[in-house]
């Protein structure tokens, strides 16, 4: 799944005129309304027929070349309300609604033919420039090329991608959301991960939240703590972070690899370059919350899980302790899991490209089972955020967890058999 980098071209700089269009003579946020079906229109609405693709020009439409409904409109750095009206298709579906890359903000819900169903979440959007003081050099996210300006263009291009299955849109609003946010910053096994089979917890998080919290996914695949720092992500959120918002961070599995390049290990690399972080957040009155790495599929010959990452697991535990801050044990809790499901019914968690089971990165059942430990660990941890999980997601127990066998979450429509990058 590619795009044009060109399609960047509006998060470097070319989006001026489509962030002043969504604010009025006064200053004031502009709704951005579009309709789809022929009723009348409401003042200030957009007809959107079914022939009009999306292009820079026009500024919104339907992206061409994806056997699915994917609607693109430009939008700002920022987060956005975003309410939408869903018509069942011939026959009914489960309506489900992705937004960007994959993130999963609403359904699967039944929809019957011609049903509509209305509902509202927040999705934010971003672009690679890094916020400075004023007089200061000019700054961007050292995004890796070109997994993150082809494949992963949509995370970064001021505008707001819905991928929608089991239903087709009737009427979509947009509006300035002025809530917290959530930022995530990890590995592979958090980041938005754009190709199926393959999925992480951090896309399916949005799923879990009211529409009063954002949640603004900043991973990606094969970095570090130490990435974090020198490619700039960190500098990126703490530079739109607000007072109250909150950043949870897991690495592991590449730091991991460290040991052997002689160049950082568990408890000393790795614990300093933590407090890098935590020491960024709470500079900009942000809440850091570490989590332990995920745990790899690995079982012995007894049928018990066997780990693979327990000193960093370790070192994670620890500095949180020392430093005072929150801590979700993601590794104790996906242990469990997977001794739950069992050597053999634990592969049902993990994607299986060409075939072939990837141990450490997960599908959509298995990444929508680790957030649900992660929401777990939110309320555990009594942080602010947890307030705005939906009620049936503030418990889970992941020794009982859902059965693989009936749970959906509808595929998106471009595959990979190239594993992510890291291990």
């Amino acid at each position: 799944m590619a795009w044009p980098i060109a399609r960047l071209g509006l998060a470097l700089g070319l989006s001026g005129a489509f962030s002043s269009a969504l604010t009025g003579a006064a200053g004031e946020p502009v709704v951005r309304r579009f309709h789809f079906e022929a009723a009348p229109l409401q003042a200030g609405s957009v007809r959107v027929a079914p022939g009009d693709l999306y292009s820079v020009e026009r500024g919104y439409g339907f992206e061409a070349g994806v056997p699915a409904v994917y609607f693109t409109t430009h939008l700002p750095e920022g987060n956005w309300k975003v309410t939408v009206t869903l018509r069942g298709v011939t026959g009914g579906g489960l309506a489900t609604v992705k937004a960007e890359l994959r993130r999963l903000v609403l359904g699967p819900e039944p929809l019957a033919e011609n049903e509509t169903l209305t509902r509202t979440f927040i999705v934010n959007t971003r672009n690679p420039r890094i916020a400075l003081p004023e007089g200061a050099p000019a700054r961007r996210v050292k995004l890796k090329a070109p997994r993150e300006t082809t494949q992963e263009a949509w995370a970064w291009d001021d505008a707001l991608t819905l991928e929608l299955h089991g239903a087709t849109l009737s009427a979509v609003e947009i509006a300035p959301a002025q809530v917290p946010t959530v930022f995530l910053l990890g590995d592979s096994t958090l980041c938005d991960q754009s190709l199926e089979p393959f999925a992480s917890w951090g896309q399916m998080l949005p799923r879990f939240f009211e529409p009063t919290v954002a949640v603004a996914n900043h991973g990606e695949s094969g970095e570090t703590y130490r990435d974090s720092i020198s490619r700039g992500r960190l500098d990126k959120i703490v530079g739109i972070m607000r007072p109250g918002d909150t950043l949870v961070m897991q690495f592991g599995h590449n730091d991991q690899k460290q040991i052997a390049a002689g160049t950082g290990g568990p408890f000393s690399t790795y614990q300093s370059e933590i407090k890098t972080h935590i020491a960024a957040v709470r500079r900009a009155g942000g809440i850091p919350v570490i989590v332990s790495p995920v745990e790899r599929r690995r079982f012995d010959a007894a049928g018990n899980v066997d780990p693979t990452l327990a000193d960093y697991a370790r070192a994670a535990a620890m500095t949180a302790e020392a430093e005072g801050v929150a801590f979700i044990d993601l590794n104790a809790k996906s242990m469990v899991l997977y001794a739950a499901l069992g050597p053999e019914r634990s592969a049902r968690a993990f994607a299986a490209p060409g075939g072939t089971i990837d141990n450490t990165h997960h599908n959509n059942y298995g990444a929508y089972q680790l957030a649900r430990c992660v929401a777990l660990g939110l309320v555990e941890a009594k942080l602010a955020a947890a307030a705005a999980l939906r009620p049936e997601f503030r418990t889970y127990d992941p020794a009982r967890p859902e059965p693989p066998e009936g749970f959906v979450v509808p595929p998106s429509s471009k595959f990979t058999q190239q594993r992510p990058l890291g291990n």
